[in-house]
């Protein structure tokens, strides 16, 4: 067997995090990118990789998780597995490689493990976007990343709030194309015109406004990414001009005859049923299959709600928030029902931190933050003396409150999710 060093200096090969493990689970060796993102262990000490990784007192495998290890030995082929892992910034989410090492009588001597953070779930907390732990996020993130290394058009399925696009983001970034582009258009609300202008380009003097050449985002997502948004909400007329350029990869500018090429990888997201609008005729048949090729199911928060204290600690973070929840307060907002899903639960916490006047978030905020959507008649009730007010009269307070809990104005723009033009507008009424 060789020392250490020697064993180290095999896995400088690779250039993601690597470790030597035993088949009785210790760390033989490690590499300097495995130090410089996990941190460095004493290998005298024979550390297991349960123990390091997750903290645990026995095999993964054993704590109710998948371990690549068992399967590995068994197929005598490389294995994969995504964990949650421990690190200095905390715990991260990682896809795992275990790779079975024999010498020339066929006897294992070691397993090279591989560790790939993944994209957006993993680093800096600050940096993070992507947050969970709940067997269907990790399921997700598996899939996704899975896919992210064929150049199949992908299709992302699910409810308004559940984090289509950053979904989006992490596949162009754990893909080949990460060091090109990743344009995005939304679909939603636009006009066909301004679709096809958006997306192909156009010359100028092509419509009345075109005073320039304009370059479109198929040309932009050349060799990296096109991401569409609400894919279900274009015209059957530009569904026809989007086919032609998937099969194709050509395309003309508007108001030009110049017959371009690009090469991009689409990714499209909706919350319709496209099956459904397939069979309506609102949805071309052949343009579903296209697009379709590789479909990925993003959970909504209520196939999640085991991840709601991650998600909850996350936003808070992102806010710049000293506050915590009880106890109480997590347990109630997982007895919820979150139709915006993520994006609820973010504009929930904000509304509970402003209306909280200590660090501690009790049940009674959330109560008070939840009852802001109840009343659908533009009137709330005056806690204090049970009378009405209008809407605009609680908007202001709402703005009182908000100028009162944060000094900094792009601060209180973000809290309220509006531009901080229109938080001085607001401040002024």
């Amino acid at each position: 067997m060789k020392n250490a060093q020697q064993l180290s200096q095999m896995l400088a090969a690779y250039d993601v995090p690597a470790i030597l493990v035993s088949a009785q689970y210790e760390i033989i060796a490690v590499n300097s990118h495995y130090e410089k993102k996990f941190g460095v262990y004493n290998l005298a000490e024979k550390p297991k990789c349960f123990a390091v990784s997750h903290g645990y007192n026995k095999p993964c495998d054993q704590e109710g998780e998948d371990c690549p290890l068992i399967p590995a030995l068994k197929s005598r082929k490389k294995e994969k597995v995504l964990h949650v892992h421990q690190s200095p910034h905390g715990r991260e989410n990682v896809n795992v490689e275990m790779i079975p090492i024999f010498n020339d009588n066929g006897e294992l001597t070691f397993f090279v493990e591989l560790f790939n953070p993944v994209p957006l779930a993993s680093g800096d907390p600050l940096k993070q976007k992507i947050v969970g732990e709940s067997p269907s996020f990790n399921k997700l993130l598996s899939t996704a990343t899975r896919a992210a290394k064929n150049n199949v058009n992908i299709l992302l399925l699910g409810e308004s709030g559940t984090g289509k696009e950053l979904i989006s983001q992490l596949i162009h970034l754990s893909s080949d194309r990460k060091s090109s582009p990743m344009v995005t258009l939304e679909c939603a609300g636009l006009s066909e015109s301004l679709i096809e202008s958006e997306l192909f380009g156009h010359n100028k003097g092509a419509f009345t406004g075109a005073s320039i050449d304009k370059i479109g985002l198929v040309e932009y997502a050349d060799n990296g990414t096109l991401f569409l948004d609400e894919i279900g909400d274009i015209s059957l007329d530009t569904q026809v001009k989007l086919l032609r350029l998937i099969e194709s990869k050509t395309f003309r500018r508007v108001g030009s005859t110049e017959v371009r090429t690009t090469n991009f990888r689409l990714i499209c997201a909706t919350h319709r049923n496209l099956k459904a609008m397939v069979k309506n005729g609102e949805f071309r048949l052949d343009l579903y299959h296209r697009i379709n090729a590789f479909p990925i199911t993003v959970p909504s928060l209520a196939e999640r709600k085991e991840d709601i204290p991650h998600l909850v600690s996350h936003i808070l973070k992102t806010l710049s928030a000293k506050h915590q929840l009880t106890t109480n307060a997590i347990k109630y907002l997982a007895t919820q029902h979150f139709e915006g899903n993520i994006r609820e639960l973010k504009n929930i916490v904000n509304r509970a931190v402003i209306l909280c006047d200590s660090d501690t978030i009790h049940t009674s905020h959330i109560k008070e933050a939840l009852a802001l959507d109840v009343n659908q008649d533009n009137v709330l009730v005056n806690q204090n003396n049970n009378t009405l007010c209008t809407l605009k009269e609680w908007e202001k307070r709402y703005f009182e409150k908000l100028e009162e809990t944060y000094e900094n104005k792009d601060d209180m723009a973000k809290v309220a999710g509006i531009s901080l033009r229109t938080l001085y507008r607001k401040l002024t009424m």
